[in-house]
């Protein structure tokens, strides 16, 4: 019999975020899904979080954008998007018909906007859960000030808790003081789970140029540089809230995700690596399932945590 790989990300919501894998694409790197269809089965995934979505639609930051570095690569893209009403028209049909589960990341500059997004959202088909994104560090305003703060972050998730039944995971920034303390926040707020890490602000310059390399002169640092920082607050985290917690950063491999739901990551989510594998994320996920088989492991759960008995 195959191991078997499922996750339940939202056990106290009724109806419930059952992955039947836990391996997730992390917004941002994976479009809507459709655009990776024609690539390799999508079907097989656990889960797909879209794109940051706005109320309105946004035509992202300047250009330059993107640039890579050492082992990584930093995006100010500023949340480029068709907006809300358009994904829930075009997108949101497509996704009723298939099988994997596709959760919506919104963003806002304020908390009322974050309400509305909810609510648009809410009893949509086609859409599995909400992930709200309190965490971008590459916009001028709003989601990052508020991931950076306890209280706000709890208000934004108290508002998004009332006005949608749909589960909620709430992604946090590394670029807080107390990342804990905002994570317990927003879990005694209402959210179902939470996922950690976003990018971490950083910046290049053009030595030649004599100028930094993003026209926005920051942005946000993603890729296996970051991955032992991200494993770091995923493990602490893990061992400090009673919600799902999703881990995120520099995961390219299975032995990447491994240590993450070791650390007491109940899922993961693959994003930069797709830049460079567009199906590392199934990659990943053989490569657990093939880990599990040769180890003998029959439930996911046997591993999940296994290092927060070492504390």
């Amino acid at each position: 019999m195959p191991p078997d790989l499922s996750v339940q990300l939202a056990p106290k919501n009724k109806k419930g975020l059952l992955l039947v894998n836990p391996v997730m694409t992390a917004s941002g790197t994976f479009g809507y899904g459709t655009e990776y269809s024609q690539l390799f089965d999508i079907q097989r995934l656990g889960a797909i979080i879209c794109k940051g979505t706005t109320l309105k639609p946004r035509e992202g930051n300047p250009q330059p954008r993107l640039v890579e570095t050492a082992s990584g690569v930093i995006n100010s893209i500023g949340l480029q998007n068709i907006g809300v009403k358009a994904v829930i028209k075009e997108k949101a049909p497509i996704w009723a018909g298939w099988r994997v589960p596709v959760i919506v990341n919104i963003a806002g500059d304020t908390v009322e906007e974050y309400r509305e997004l909810a609510g648009e959202l809410d009893g949509v088909k086609g859409v599995s859960g909400i992930e709200v994104n309190i965490s971008c560090p590459n916009v001028n305003a709003g989601g990052a000030a508020f991931g950076a703060d306890a209280g706000a972050a709890a208000e934004v998730t108290k508002a998004v808790r009332g006005a949608t039944s749909l589960p909620i995971i709430v992604k946090l920034t590394p670029n807080a003081s107390d990342v804990i303390g905002v994570a317990k926040a927003v879990a005694d707020a209402g959210a179902d789970a939470v996922s950690l890490i976003n990018s971490y602000k950083g910046m290049a310059i053009d030595t030649i140029k004599r100028k930094p390399v993003i026209a926005g002169i920051t942005g946000g640092l993603s890729g296996p540089a970051i991955k032992p920082l991200a494993l770091a607050l995923v493990y602490e985290v893990a061992g400090s809230v009673k919600v799902p917690v999703i881990g995120c950063g520099g995961i390219a491999t299975a032995q990447d995700a491994l240590e993450f739901i070791m650390a007491g990551a109940s899922a993961v989510q693959v994003g930069s690596a797709t830049f460079s594998n567009p199906q590392a994320s199934l990659d990943v996920l053989e490569g657990i399932r093939g880990f599990m088989e040769k180890e003998g492991i029959k439930k996911l759960g046997e591993i999940t945590g296994a290092a927060q008995r070492y504390k």
